[in-house]
């Protein structure tokens, strides 16, 4: 693949890791290749290859959870967006919607499951908190968990600082390895953002307010850059921080153990598997003919 950096870092909390990185390039289009890419990688690291914190960005793309595929309006929502130029799609992992940006950075870690079958999320969950609050602990800011009522693609561990949120993490769980997603507001307003997400909102459930679906406000949300002294090109110095708390824990052995299991995927085989995941968590919405 180009323009992507890797390194290895060491058995630690967030062990026997590969540092993919493919924050710089930002021409890929379709916003389900890095969840395409993921879902190869995260089956790869289930059959024992090497861990993977994956760092990426894209220019425009509004990504819908599993959930707000099924609303009544959401054909529609999609439509609207298209037409602002937005890359549309729905991603296989938990989570609502989130508009992206080159502002946005995203955070995965792909990981195997410690035992078959076993059902630790908070655990995982706890691991991505605690890469994130080290990255911005320079910041002197306190990082913290718990849902934020108003806020876009909700839950238990948005992360938030006096109150504002700047990230969410979903998940997917394969049968022996998973993937956590953090997407981090780093750059740009978060109010912006919070409209964007409540203006789908409004065009998704086509008036309907007896149903369940975010409630979005727009001061719930905010950027490292409104949050932090991270100041202009917060998300450059919020990506390298990342990588320098991977790369503190480096060991020799911890390098040579995942270098041996490394593997990326062809391109070609990236884009067949987002085909595949676009025509199995497409629009449910019944305006495109779904359920």
């Amino acid at each position: 693949m180009d323009k992507q950096e890797m390194t290895q870092p060491k058995k630690n909390g967030l062990s026997d890791l590969l540092l993919l990185d493919r924050s710089q390039d930002i021409t890929e289009q379709d916003v389900l290749y890095p969840f395409a890419l993921e879902e190869l990688l995260c089956k790869h690291v289930g059959e024992g290859g090497a861990s993977m914190c994956h760092l990426w960005r894209h220019p425009r793309a509004f990504v819908m959870g599993l959930r707000d595929s099924r609303l009544p309006g959401v054909a529609e929502a999609a439509r609207y967006l298209e037409a602002q130029g937005y890359n549309v799609a729905v991603r296989n992992s938990g989570g609502a919607a989130v508009p992206l940006d080159p502002g946005v950075v995203n955070v995965s870690l792909i990981m195997p499951k410690r035992r078959a079958g076993e059902i630790d999320f908070r655990d995982d969950f706890e691991r991505m908190f605690e890469l994130i609050r080290l990255a911005l602990q320079a910041t002197g800011c306190e990082v913290s968990k718990g849902e934020i009522e108003g806020a876009y693609c909700p839950g238990d561990y948005d992360l938030s600082i006096g109150g504002r949120k700047f990230c969410g993490i979903a998940q997917r769980r394969q049968a022996h390895a998973y993937v956590v997603q953090a997407f981090v507001i780093a750059e740009g307003a978060g109010a912006e953002k919070a409209r964007q997400a409540r203006e789908f909102y409004e065009r998704a459930t086509a008036g309907a307010q007896d149903i369940d679906f975010p409630r979005v406000t727009i001061d719930s949300m905010a950027s490292l850059e409104e949050l932090t002294d991270l100041g202009e090109g917060a998300a450059l110095k919020f990506m390298e921080a990342v990588k320098r708390v991977v790369r503190e824990r480096q060991t020799p052995e911890g390098l040579e153990r995942a270098a041996a299991g490394l593997w990326v995927p062809e391109a070609s085989q990236v884009r067949e598997m987002a085909a595949l995941l676009r025509e199995r968590y497409g629009i449910r919405g019944k305006e495109s003919g779904g359920e």
